[in-house]
């Protein structure tokens, strides 16, 4: 592969790396840029929202005069269809790909790139993906419409299951009975409703979105467990999938429904995610007690915000660390004047991992607070510019709380009811409004 190459596909992995998109993430493997890891996010309002897929993405030597092959590899060990593009061997029948044979203009130029295809795949990702399967004539009949709503549920449950939950299962290291001990691989556990326990035949061990699944998943529960309560009434519980026109032995979805077990599994998910987080704090301690340079890091870095704070004479702020220990931050927020939160005290809570950077932050506000951006556990859902350093985190919490007038976009709400309201009609602003006002004036009681 030339340099030319090598530099195109790195320019690309960073472009996407640091680009705002919550859509999407890319990782490769140190010993071959060439050999790419990729994560779609699926289309909020779909069957497939807010799953986690996963893609290979190969470039020959040739790359970008030919493109990348791309394979899906959320396919429950090549026993699951997710759609008409998106095969349960792996195969990823797009156009630009030339695995799929589309209109004149559709196919592969040197113009396009990673970024492009990733965003392809997740067009696939329909609210009605029944419609784009092939042979499918546009018809309406009855027949069609309730193989389109059959299609949809399974879908439905099937990301939950394989895009959400079991990814988290395997690395969290939760059995089948619920209980946990610490994975040894990325194999996913054997799960009662599929026929055998998944796996991978890789034989190089590379999860590098494993905290990223942590994170969302902990900003998307609420929308998961929404999904579920609005899902179990359609279907009963092992009911088998109804079998589709197009689909064959080797290319379908099969299995059976059990949302009331999905609701549990994500229950036990969040709790191992949970425990693990409270525990960051403590392993924190002893890295701080062997004078480990994450410890004096972060010590440092804490003393400079704080200092910074006091500079700038900014007292809507409260920053500490707990019983001195750099790895759990408590930050006391006072409602900035004139804002919707005037007059709140709200207690947030940074918990810090012992391999920060590589782990992320998770924070919770721990005073009930009707936000769109906090879930109703108290997590917050943020975006640093910066994701190494820690004033960055601090800034970007603060904007989350105060933004008054951000754009729509339901992969950035994690509370289901607030941005119903908020983003609602005007009557519904005003419950929102009254809702938040009402949780600023407890604060302080």
């Amino acid at each position: 592969m030339s340099d030319q190459s090598i530099l195109r596909i790195t320019r690309e992995i960073k472009h996407i790396q640091h680009n705002a998109d919550l859509s999407l993430a890319v990782a490769y493997k140190d010993s071959d840029i060439r050999d790419v890891t990729a994560i779609v996010l699926g289309t909020p309002g779909t069957p497939y929202q807010f799953g986690l897929f996963e893609f290979s993405i190969n470039f020959g030597k040739d790359y970008p005069a030919t493109p990348p092959i791309v394979q899906i590899t959320t396919t429950n060990g090549g026993r699951c269809r997710f759609g008409p593009n998106l095969y349960a061997g792996g195969k990823v029948c797009l156009s630009i790909l030339g695995t799929w044979g589309g209109q004149r203009g559709e196919e592969w130029s040197s113009a396009q790139g990673l970024e492009s295809i990733l965003i392809s795949i997740q067009s696939l990702m329909s609210n009605n993906p029944y419609e784009n399967e092939p042979g499918y004539q546009g018809a309406h009949t009855p027949e069609d419409q309730e193989n389109s709503q059959a299609y949809i549920e399974k879908i439905r449950h099937e990301t939950l299951r394989l895009a959400v939950i079991q990814p988290l299962e395997s690395s969290l290291g939760i059995q089948p009975d619920g209980t946990v001990k610490p994975s040894e691989s990325k194999n996913a556990s054997e799960d009662d409703e599929c026929d055998d326990p998944f796996e991978d035949e890789n034989d190089t061990f590379f999860e590098p979105f494993v905290d990223l699944r942590k994170r969302r998943f902990l900003w998307y529960f609420d929308s998961y467990t929404q999904a579920i309560k609005e899902a179990e009434p359609h279907v009963r519980r092992r009911q088998r999938f109804k079998t589709m026109p197009f689909e064959t032995e080797d290319n379908c979805m099969r299995g059976h429904f059990n949302f009331p077990e999905l609701g549990r599994r994500l229950i036990r998910v969040k709790e191992a995610i949970l425990k693990e987080t409270h525990k960051w704090p403590m392993e924190g301690l002893e890295a701080k007690k062997q004078e480990g340079s994450l410890a004096v890091s972060l010590q440092s870095q804490y003393e400079q915000i704080v200092e910074d704070f006091n500079h700038r004479h900014n007292f809507t702020v409260d920053l500490r660390l707990v019983d001195g220990n750099p790895f759990l931050w408590e930050l006391t927020y006072f409602g900035r004047p004139m804002t919707q939160l005037d007059g709140g005290v709200f207690k947030i809570k940074i918990y810090l991992s012992p391999r920060f950077p590589d782990e992320q932050p998770r924070v919770v506000v721990d005073t009930d607070l009707f936000h769109y951006r906090v879930a109703k556990d108290g997590t917050l859902c943020y975006f640093p510019q910066r994701t190494e350093e820690m004033r960055h985190h601090v800034e970007a919490i603060l904007e989350a709380l105060e933004e008054e007038s951000p754009p729509y976009d339901p992969r950035t709400t994690v509370n289901p009811e607030a941005s119903r309201l908020f983003w609602g009609s005007p009557e519904d602003r005003k419950n929102y409004n009254r809702a938040l006002r009402r949780s600023v004036q407890k604060s302080v009681e």
